[in-house]
C-alpha cells in the first residue's frame, strides 16, 4: 500500500499525478473528491457516494488506494483545512441549494432569466475570490512580465476570453499574439513560440482537442504556460507551470464566462500596474 499523503495538497497532487492509472469508477470518485472538498469535510459516507454515483465501498477503496486505512482517515484532511478558512457553504452546495430554487420546469420570462443569470454569476465570482490564490496571481504576473511574448490560444466557447486577453494586453504595451486558426494556420501560428516566450491556454469540458495539441508542443519547446481550466484534471493542467481552476456559472446548460473574463482583466490590469511600479522605481 502506498503512504498516505500528510497534507490535502499533497493528497490533490497524487489524484493528479495518479488519476490515469485509476479504474473509470475510481477515477468518479478522483473528481468528486477534487471538485468538493466542503462534501468530504462535512458529510457522511452515504451521502458522499450517494453524490458520487458509486457505492460507499468505492469510496473507501478511492482512499485505501492512496494509502489510507479507510475513508474516515482521508476526510481528516479536508476537515482540517476548512478548520482553518472562514465557514462558508461550499461552491457545489450553494449550486444545488440555487438549482433547488430556480426548478426546471416552465418557460420563464426574459426578466426571471436574467436573475438566474445574475445570481449564478455571483455565485461563480464568490468562488473565484475564495479560491485563486495571491501567490499564483503574482506569480502569473511575473511570468507575462518576464516573457518575450504572449501567445494565447482558446477555442469555441473559451475563444472570448482568449481573444480578450490578447486585446487587452496590447493595450498595455505588451507584445501578445492570438492563435486564432484562421485558414486553418493553426499549427502553423504555434510554431512562433519559443523558449522565451509564455503560452496562456483556455481550454474547458469538452476540452477542445488542438489547444490540448499545443500546449503539448509548447511544453516540448521548453516555454512557460498558464492554463485556464475547470479542472486539476484538465488535458491543458498537467503539462502546465501554473493553472488557475475556475468554475463558471452555468444556468439550464447555457455557460458564462464572467468568472473567466474577471481572471482575465485581473491578469492584464495587475500587468499594467507592475510595469507603471517598475517604471517609477528606475
Amino acid at each position: 500500500m502506498a503512504s498516505s499523503a500528510k497534507s490535502l495538497e499533497s493528497l490533490r497532487s497524487d489524484i493528479v499525478r495518479r488519476y490515469e492509472e485509476l479504474s473509470p469508477r475510481l477515477q468518479q470518485v478522483a473528481k468528486y473528491v477534487l471538485e468538493n472538498p466542503n462534501d468530504l469535510a462535512l458529510q457522511t459516507l452515504a451521502v458522499i457516494a450517494e453524490r458520487c454515483e458509486v457505492q460507499p465501498s468505492t469510496i473507501v477503496r478511492f482512499a485505501k488506494t492512496f494509502g489510507y486505512e479507510g475513508a474516515s482517515d482521508m476526510q481528516e484532511l479536508f476537515k482540517d483545512e476548512m478548520l482553518t478558512q472562514s465557514p462558508s457553504p461550499s461552491y457545489a452546495e450553494r449550486i444545488r441549494q440555487f438549482s433547488r430554487r430556480a426548478g426546471t420546469a416552465g418557460a420563464l420570462a426574459p426578466q426571471d432569466v436574467m436573475h438566474e443569470f445574475a445570481d449564478s454569476n455571483i455565485l461563480a465570482l464568490e468562488h473565484l475570490k475564495s479560491s485563486v490564490r495571491k501567490a499564483d496571481l503574482e506569480r502569473a504576473v511575473d511570468m507575462i512580465a518576464g516573457a518575450n511574448a504572449v501567445y494565447i490560444v482558446g477555442l469555441r466557447r473559451s475563444f472570448p476570453v482568449a481573444s480578450y486577453l490578447a486585446y487587452a494586453l496590447r493595450h498595455v504595451d505588451k507584445r501578445a499574439y492570438l492563435l486564432d486558426g484562421v485558414a486553418g494556420m493553426l499549427a502553423e501560428q504555434s510554431t512562433m513560440l519559443t523558449s522565451k516566450d509564455l503560452l496562456i491556454a483556455i481550454s474547458f469540458q469538452p476540452y477542445a482537442a488542438e489547444t490540448v495539441e499545443i500546449v503539448g508542443s509548447t511544453r516540448e519547446q521548453k516555454a512557460k504556460i498558464i492554463a485556464i481550466t475547470d479542472s486539476r484534471l484538465s488535458p491543458i493542467a498537467g503539462p502546465s507551470d501554473l493553472v488557475f481552476e475556475i468554475k463558471d456559472a452555468e444556468v439550464r446548460q447555457f455557460r458564462s464566462l464572467t468568472a473567466s473574463l474577471c481572471l482575465a482583466q485581473t491578469l492584464v490590469i495587475s500587468y499594467a500596474f507592475d510595469m507603471e511600479k517598475r517604471g517609477r522605481g528606475r
